[in-house]
């Protein structure tokens, strides 16, 4: 039984990938989330859905400036670019 548990846990793994950990800040050191949102908008982002993350990111899904699909992680006290990934 052991054996099927450690096997079973092992095939598994690959799936329960996380995010990235943005930051241990408190809550209330992080940047307005409407704001920051409307700052991206400014800069030419499109987007489709906006969260925050387990790992205490800023995460956006839609379109950069170039009209790029993508899918990036902000850490929410400095507003940094922390994982990015682009749809060609």
């Amino acid at each position: 039984m052991r054996k099927l548990l450690l096997t079973s846990l092992v095939l598994l793994s690959p799936f329960a990938v996380a995010g990235p950990e943005c930051t241990t800040v408190e809550k209330s050191q992080w940047l307005d989330q409407t704001k920051f949102q409307d700052d991206l908008k400014a800069k030419g982002y499109e987007i489709k859905v906006f969260k925050v993350t387990d790992g205490n990111c800023y995460e956006i899904y839609g379109w950069n400036k170039e009209k790029q699909k993508v899918e990036i992680y902000f850490n929410p006290v400095t507003g940094e670019i922390v994982k990015e990934e682009i749809e060609d």
